[in-house]
């Protein structure tokens, strides 16, 4: 068996980033919303997991309102960064 380390956050994250983004006035091509993606998982604590029973308690913790509402904080501010400083090419 192979096992592999993975940040749930990331997944969370980018379940819920289009939700969040779509009351948001920001530039949404796939390189803005990368860098939001990218700049809300900094201000996020990383929870990782290796075997499925760790991937459980963190889809659990998911449930908590407090872990949404973390999330959609962080994506809103990150969006407000980028809307500010856009690094189109």
């Amino acid at each position: 068996m192979v096992y592999t380390i993975k940040n749930y956050m990331e997944e969370a994250v980018g379940n819920m980033i289009d939700e969040v983004l779509e009351n948001i006035d920001v530039c949404k091509c796939p390189k803005c919303k990368l860098d939001i993606l990218a700049l809300a998982l900094n201000r996020l604590p990383p929870r990782y997991f290796v075997t499925k029973e760790g991937e459980l308690f963190e889809r659990l913790a998911e449930l908590q309102d407090q872990f949404t509402v973390d999330i959609t904080a962080a994506i809103a501010a990150a969006a407000f960064i980028v809307k500010n400083n856009p690094k189109h090419d």
